[in-house]
């Protein structure tokens, strides 16, 4: 039994050489009987195999790499033609503005004015604006000023509206003729009605 066991021992610890085919043992260099090199390609050539490895890390470090800059440049040439856009927009405004007369910028002032303290319609700001009773600007300037004001209209209707209501005790029905009319508020028939609909 105990030579049994031995013979496994010795079984488990030998191997065949790759050239002659005859026993050698487990991790031999090289074979006892013909002397053939035992170790794989990679064993035997240390050093080539160290720089190709190093030679694969760095491939992938330099695909990873490049990658992440060719996104970074794809960014930019998205960013840039935004940037490009906006700046031409802000130029363009600014020529715009510099072309426009000072006396429609200070008509357009002056109807800002109106519409945003006394929550006047944009057909009573015009007429105030061009009237000789009141700031006698021409038309070519006060027309500007009404096509570049920015003023939520309907908001102005029911502000006036609420005016009516409570210092006034008018009815809605009563409300409504006085924004739409030609004596009185001026308001169109939308902005008059979105303002008595809005009443509380």
């Amino acid at each position: 039994m105990y030579e049994e066991m031995r013979g496994n021992i010795l079984s488990n610890q030998m191997t065949k050489c790759k050239a002659c085919g005859k026993e050698i043992a487990k991790g031999v260099k090289k074979c006892v009987h013909c002397g053939k090199d035992q170790r794989n390609f990679f064993m035997r050539h240390k050093i080539f195999t160290g720089i190709l490895v190093i030679i694969i890390l760095v491939i992938i470090t330099s695909l990873g790499g490049k990658d992440d800059d060719t996104k970074v440049e794809n960014d930019n040439k998205v960013a840039e033609p935004n940037k490009v856009k906006d700046d031409k927009k802000v130029e363009d405004d600014k020529k715009a503005s510099d072309n426009v007369p000072n006396e429609h910028k200070a008509a357009l002032k002056k109807a800002e004015t109106y519409a945003e303290n006394m929550d006047m319609s944009k057909a009573a700001v015009y007429d105030q604006l061009v009237s000789e009773h009141g700031e006698k600007f021409p038309e070519e300037a006060a027309q500007y000023a009404i096509d570049n004001i920015e003023i939520d209209w309907k908001e102005n209707a029911l502000k006036k509206a609420k005016t009516y209501v409570d210092e006034m005790d008018m009815s809605k029905a009563a409300v409504y003729d006085q924004l739409v009319s030609e004596y009185g508020e001026k308001f169109t028939k939308e902005e008059a009605q979105y303002a008595v609909d809005h009443l509380e």
